[in-house]
């Protein structure tokens, strides 16, 4: 077990490691079994953030040609769905040089825009060099002066991939073995980050210059209504509306609009661009102020921050006909705050709309850039 901790709040979590030092580690633990003969117990890796892992060895098996072990994945406090999978390395002698290549559960990418190359099995750079350090270091041990060749497999992979991005991102039959600092920080929000740079990644590689974000589920029904030929090539950003941005900017998209339910992205009327309550609320302080700038009566105005939903709002707004006034002026703040997060350096827009209520609010600029989605995407 891990012993490293790093505090959220007052909760002090426990650190655990990736797939990819599970892999490093497994494949330098069979290459010493392979060139020894004896089977091991224990392994240590350094980690790139300097960290010293000792890990338990489980299910060594050695023959002539080969040597095959297990590393057991900690996520320590991270709700991780990989935590407690078996990772796998066979390693076996080649005349020269270091092979790398994946077995059963490990995925295989094909989509363009990904860290490997498609038709390589999904075992990112940073694993790659854990993996190609370890193994150098028994050999260098053992004044070997041959090659290896190290076969990663997951066992559960391919199940507990169904239950990933992966398959949405072109990663099939198995997990990624990732990891760039060989340890997880718990309850961290940079997975979700990572994840929602490699669609944006894969999107722009595809050609696309006009990025569609969405938030989640009711984002995902909403263009399966509209625009059902976008929904693949779409990225979910969940709460990182701000973070999306930033980093569809990175990569040089010329245009973005996003799409997502009014419970969510009336926050953009207040210039939030982290819709989780955690981060910030402020929804019913967005509709008092749009009521107010409508002419919405003071005292209806009063009620709103009784309400639990916008929906629930919207409800009272309908009652005084002040509703379309209203959400005229929460898309024209909208518009304001994400041109101004952008610099107007692009264009942005963003459709919100409601379930329960026949309203769809839409920035100036939000069908002009659904028809630019329209020619690229389904082209």
């Amino acid at each position: 077990m891990l012993h490293e901790y790093i505090y959220r709040g007052k909760e002090k979590l426990r650190c655990g490691y990736t797939t990819g030092s599970c892999a490093a580690a497994a494949a330098k633990a069979a290459a010493e079994m392979l060139i020894s003969g004896i089977k091991l117990s224990k392994v240590q890796i350094n980690t790139p953030k300097g960290i010293i892992l000792d890990l338990d060895v489980l299910d060594a098996e050695i023959s002539d040609n080969c040597a095959k072990c297990a590393i057991k994945k900690d996520s320590g406090d991270d709700p991780d769905i990989t935590d407690g999978i078996l990772v796998y390395a066979k390693v076996s002698r080649l005349t020269f040089g270091i092979e790398i290549t994946g077995g059963k559960g490990v995925g295989i990418v094909t989509k363009a825009g990904l860290d490997q190359a498609v038709g390589a099995y999904a075992i990112n750079s940073v694993p790659r060099k854990m993996i190609t350090l370890a193994v150098g270091e028994i050999a260098e041990k053992y004044d070997y002066h041959g090659g290896f060749k190290v076969e990663i497999s997951v066992p559960e992979g391919e199940n507990i991939a169904k239950k990933t991005f992966n398959p949405r991102m072109g990663i099939v039959g198995g997990i990624s073995i990732i990891g760039t600092s060989g340890i997880v920080e718990p309850m961290s929000n940079s997975a979700l980050i990572e994840t929602i740079r490699l669609e944006e990644k894969m999107r722009r590689a595809e050609g696309h210059n006009t990025l569609l974000l969405t938030l989640g589920n009711y984002s995902e029904s909403y263009i399966q209504r509209s625009m059902p030929f976008a929904l693949e090539k779409s990225v979910k950003c969940s709460n990182f509306i701000g973070e999306a941005i930033d980093i569809a900017l990175e990569f040089g998209f010329e245009s973005i609009l996003i799409i997502g339910h009014m419970g969510k992205l009336v926050k953009l009327g207040a210039g939030i661009m982290n819709t989780h309550s955690a981060q910030a609320d402020g929804r019913m302080d967005v509709l008092v102020t749009c009521g107010l700038l409508a002419g919405e009566d003071s005292e209806m105005l009063k009620k709103l921050p009784d309400c639990v939903t916008v929906d629930a709002a919207l409800d009272i707004l309908k009652t005084s006909g002040m509703l379309e006034k209203t959400l005229e002026i929460l898309a024209d703040r909208a518009e304001h705050y994400l041109n101004a997060k952008v610099k107007n350096s692009i264009e942005i827009g963003a459709i919100m709309f409601s379930d329960k209520h026949p309203v769809t609010v839409k920035t100036s600029l939000a069908d002009k850039l659904a028809g630019q989605i329209s020619e690229e995407y389904n082209g």
